[in-house]
């Protein structure tokens, strides 16, 4: 199955009752195996848990964590980008040249990287003491 297949049919279980925006993620991992998310509402606004971070926390369950290509899909009448959280999850685990692609359910794409998506990100090296 292709990050885009698994990501849509990911996207049919999202439980989103409140906004009834379902999203779905999926990442290939540097071993090449393909894992999925998707956004899980919660009525105490917002604690749920967006498709990437669900995706991310699958593929660290079992005991990877390098990411090297990500596509999201929602229901929307354009490609929607990860969330500020998620950019910073994605880069925490992602290249800045891993390639995110941003779709809709009817087809449209849109391409970026992480280092793209989230320029000047935070990242381990600025936690060394000097």
């Amino acid at each position: 199955m292709s990050l885009k297949d698994s990501a849509l049919a990911v996207r049919k279980n999202a439980h989103a009752p409140y906004s009834n925006f379902k999203v779905g993620a999926a990442i290939r991992s540097a071993s090449g195996v393909i894992y999925a998310g998707c956004n899980v509402e919660n009525i105490a606004y917002p604690e749920g848990t967006c498709a990437e971070a669900g995706a991310i926390a699958a593929m660290v369950a079992a005991g990877e964590t390098q990411l090297t290509e990500v596509y999201v899909v929602a229901g929307s009448p354009a490609p929607v980008p990860p969330c500020g959280g998620c950019r910073q999850k994605l880069s925490e685990f992602g290249a800045r040249d891993v390639v995110v692609t941003m779709a809709t359910t009817a087809g449209l794409e849109q391409v970026m990287t992480i280092g793209d998506l989230l320029p000047g990100a935070f990242g381990a090296e600025h936690m060394k003491d000097v």
